[in-house]
């Protein structure tokens, strides 16, 4: 299957080294590119990319309002967002993934982590390490404290489903999910869809800061 890929990012380098990067690998194909957050969300709607990478810091409209407004569109449900930045906890990145995005990547990357990204947040993946979720999200979340409570977010929720929801959060990866429940793969697999149905979210990278943001758990918190 080929996944079709679009560029955002105001710098003409860093566009054609992704661009040359998307090219050369036989299953991607590269099907736009814009300069500014104005320019991505017309690409997302001319033509849908599977994945598009996304620069954070764009003149006319930022990558984090063009990621929203591609989140908030129902017809663009398809599109996922990957952000490009430079650091590995940019202080926008939190901000990028409460707006939709499935993910971040590092502007530095090698083309094959590159196709490792793209392929994994096309087949509806995330793409944030669990050393990396914990950190990111304890650094950062407290910039939006929770004001909605735990009971929005779980009140449709099995106990079982709200205590994968914790475990997620808290960085588990499906496989370590599996070993705490004592659950097969697929049944750990199953849950965290039945969940991301439930609360209408994209991926596991918002359900992430949906648990946040809700206080269903808090930076600090150990994990089991």
């Amino acid at each position: 299957m080929t996944i079709r890929v679009g560029i955002a990012d105001d710098q003409a380098m860093i566009r054609n080294g992704f661009r040359l990067q998307v090219q050369y690998t036989d299953d991607l194909e590269l099907v736009g590119e814009a300069s500014n957050g104005e320019q991505a969300v017309a690409l997302a709607r001319s033509q849908a990319p599977d994945v598009l990478l996304m620069d954070v810091r764009m003149p006319v409209m930022d990558g984090i309002e063009a990621t929203r407004r591609i989140s908030a569109d129902p017809e663009l449900a398809a599109v996922r967002v990957l952000v490009l930045t430079t650091f590995d906890l940019d202080e926008h990145v939190y901000d990028a993934l409460r707006a939709g995005a499935s993910g971040f990547l590092l502007k530095d990357t090698s083309p094959e982590d590159l196709h490792r990204a793209v392929q994994v947040v096309a087949e509806g993946g995330s793409l944030i390490s669990p050393q990396v979720t914990r950190r990111l999200v304890a650094q950062f979340c407290s910039r939006a404290p929770a004001a909605r409570g735990t009971e929005p977010l779980t009140g449709h929720l099995t106990e079982r489903e709200v205590e994968v929801l914790r475990l997620v959060a808290r960085g588990l990866s499906n496989a370590e999910l599996a070993r705490e429940l004592t659950l097969s793969p697929l049944t750990t697999k199953t849950h965290v869809s039945r969940i991301l149905t439930k609360l209408g979210l994209r991926d596991r990278a918002q359900l992430v800061v949906a648990a946040y943001e809700s206080g269903l758990v808090t930076p600090g918190d150990s994990t089991p």
